[in-house]
């Protein structure tokens, strides 16, 4: 005696297009990454500059911000308002880097990499 199939999905498979909708709905919703990079020597041959926070923009203008020592976490009113914390330095500036927005996004890590 063979067992009638289920007429119910198993819970664990999802159709594709419901994963194109999460991943749409990822899309739409995903904060805009941004790097906090100071800079010394501006204009000069010799300028360097480093990296010493990342940050999260949110849709309302808010900003998250982590600093890579993993000690300096703040929540602003704007990513610009970052300038303030990291540009007070005597000879170091502050600017913001944004990574480009988001234009793929998959379930599995595999593929988002």
């Amino acid at each position: 005696m063979t067992a009638a199939p289920s007429q119910n999905p198993l819970p664990n498979k999802v159709s594709m297009p419901f994963e194109q909708e999460l991943c749409g709905l990822v899309l739409d919703s995903a904060p805009r990454l941004f790097a906090v990079v100071q800079v010394c020597g501006e204009g000069r041959e010799d300028a360097d500059g480093w990296v010493v926070a990342w940050g999260l923009a949110d849709e309302d203008g808010r900003a998250h911000v982590i600093g890579i020592d993993g000690r300096t976490r703040m929540t602003l009113a704007s990513p610009e308002r970052v300038l303030r914390h990291f540009g007070r330095r005597p000879g170091v500036s502050a600017r913001l880097v944004w990574l480009a927005e988001p234009g793929g996004a998959a379930l599995d890590r595999g593929e988002a990499a």
